[in-house]
């Protein structure tokens, strides 16, 4: 297959070496064999497919080093080999591809220092590896989290010590330089370093002596502290002293709630950021279902990034102390507020509209752009966060679940009771369909101000032809103007088609986010000349055009 140019087999369950015989593919400008189980070292035949533009193999346990034959690949833009077992140096011609725009070396055994050209490549990240040494003058156009990890580099960047001083700067690596050139330069240089190296010998004992003094301070802090290297605040620095004397180490009083597994704190850097804690008692540190519950949550948001879901700063994971570091949400969730009738009036029309939509759009990046696809499972007002200006914020995934597509997904019924699609009950199957159901729910608890206990009850009922539309909305607020009227007619007619008993039939996320983002046009009728069993019909309608791409 000379003229392959795409080769795509990510996801799947290969073993064994990379064939070297892709190498034979000159045509070739993807090559993404992520998330496998493909072992042994990267074939120096690999540099051989000159077209190539995308070099993508991690996530498997690959091993030995990167070949400097990569510099003939001149043409690659990213090169993502993270979350492998790779060692050795990071070869310096790799900084020296003119078009590389992402380097991704994270999570691998790579040592030796940072190379200089390595500034200038737009995304980079090295974080989880084992580089020391100075980082290059120029690399703070980066973030700090793409070193974070590697202990025992420092220099003049956020997150890192001071380099001691006269401490040897980090000079780019260069190949060795023939023997003819060599040669004459020791014949000259030979006699001048053995004097200056008796002048400096007592010098260098000195430095070498602080050096140990430092090192055994590191060490004990090491111990002290427990997995440090896991923990950062929102600029990189390590934080877990910070995090402790904020708390006073995990104080009741600052204790601000109870989630499914574990306690929330709020605490105060030094910096003046805040920040929430979700902490795992020590009984539920030693129950294997909470455990896989805080390690789940970790896994699944540190690799998602959506402005409707909440941000994961760091974590702990030390037997003796296991907590998550978010970012924090000054409002709490819906459910509290939605129960505080003060508050459930600040949430006019306008912010309930949003919040919805916002949370559509959460589900949609988790069910439609995200590789495997990502099921929250657990989507209910009480895990929906919002900040001071009262957006939307999707949040505990301790029981999200990954969807292999291999698979059955089959599994134990897991959420909040009244939002849990009623096929788990006999199927065990999770589905992108289980969270639109429980949007469902929840959009017209938004509507209505409470559960919709009783409604979801007479669905299928004929009562519903006495109740309208208007009857059901939240009464604690004035009746909505036209504009905002005719959103919640479109969010109520979406809710019912949510709630379809047959998930077929319900609408996906993706289908529900892009209908809120394209203009509508205006409902004919007041909200009150609609009965919800005209919903329901609207929705069945929908539902018998067959295309769940446009509503």
């Amino acid at each position: 297959m000379e003229n392959l140019v795409h080769l795509h087999l990510e996801n799947n369950s290969l073993n064994g070496s990379v064939p070297g015989e892709i190498g034979n593919l000159k045509k070739m400008v993807h090559l993404i064999l992520e998330s496998n189980n493909f072992s042994g070292s990267i074939p120096t035949r690999l540099t051989s497919c000159s077209s190539l533009e995308h070099l993508i193999l991690s996530n498997n346990s690959l091993s030995g080093s990167i070949p400097y034959q990569i510099r003939d690949l001149f043409l690659l833009s990213t090169i993502n080999l993270s979350h492998n077992f790779i060692s050795g140096q990071i070869p310096f011609e790799v900084g020296g591809l003119a078009f590389l725009a992402v380097l991704d070396l994270s999570y691998n055994n790579l040592s030796g220092k940072v190379p200089l050209p390595f500034t200038s490549v737009a995304h980079i990240n090295l974080s989880y590896n084992s580089l020391e040494g100075q980082i290059p003058n120029g690399y703070q156009n980066h973030t700090s989290d793409s070193l974070i990890g590697n202990k025992d580099l420092c220099g003049d960047f956020v997150g890192f010590p001071p380099c001691p001083p006269h401490f040897p700067p980090s000079l780019p690596l260069s190949a060795p330089a023939s023997n003819k050139t060599i040669v004459p330069k020791v014949k000259i240089v030979a006699p001048i370093s053995i004097f200056l190296g008796f002048l400096v010998l007592g010098g260098f004992c000195l430095f070498l002596s602080q050096r140990m003094v430092n090192k055994t301070q590191s060490m004990s802090t090491q111990r002290k502290n427990g997995n440090l290297f896991s923990i950062w605040n929102y600029d990189g620095n390590i934080a877990y002293e910070d995090i402790i004397q904020a708390t006073e180490d995990f104080d009741i009083k600052y204790c601000i709630g109870t989630g499914g597994y574990g306690s929330v704190y709020k605490a105060e850097l030094p910096s003046g950021k805040i920040v929430a804690l979700k902490k795992l008692h020590r009984l539920e540190a030693e129950n294997p279902t909470f455990d896989k519950s805080f390690k789940n949550e970790i896994k699944v948001l540190t690799e998602i990034r959506h402005r409707n879901i909440i941000k994961l700063y760091g974590f702990c994971l030390h037997k003796r102390c296991m907590f998550l570091v978010y970012e924090y949400k000054e409002r709490g969730s819906l459910f509290c507020v939605l129960n505080n009738d003060i508050e459930a009036v600040e949430l006019d029309w306008s912010k309930r509209v949003n919040i919805i939509k916002g949370t559509a759009h959460a589900l949609s990046y988790m069910h439609h752009d995200c590789i495997p696809t990502i099921v929250h499972r657990d989507i209910s007002s009480n895990n929906i966060l919002l900040n001071n200006k009262l957006e939307a914020f999707v949040s505990d995934f301790g029981t999200a679940k990954l969807l292999d597509p291999d698979s059955s997904n089959q599994t134990l019924v897991v959420g909040t009771y009244g939002y849990i699609a009623p096929e788990l009950a006999y199927t065990m199957k999770v589905t992108e369909k289980c969270d639109v159901y429980s949007f469902g729910v929840v959009a017209l608890e938004i509507l209505m101000g409470m559960h919709p206990t009783e409604l979801l009850t007479s669905l299928s009922s004929s009562s519903l032809q006495n109740v309208m539309l208007h009857e059901i909305l939240d009464q604690r607020l004035p009746p909505p103007t036209h504009l905002v009227a005719q959103e919640i007619f479109l969010i109520a007619t979406i809710a019912f088609a949510c709630l379809h008993t047959k998930p077929k039939s319900r609408p996906i996320m993706k289908c529900v986010s892009q209908e809120f983002l394209s203009k509508k046009k205006p409902i004919a009728k007041p909200l009150h000349a609609f009965s919800l069993w005209q919903l329901r019909n609207q929705e069945m309608y929908m539902v018998e055009s067959g295309d769940e791409t446009q509503l």
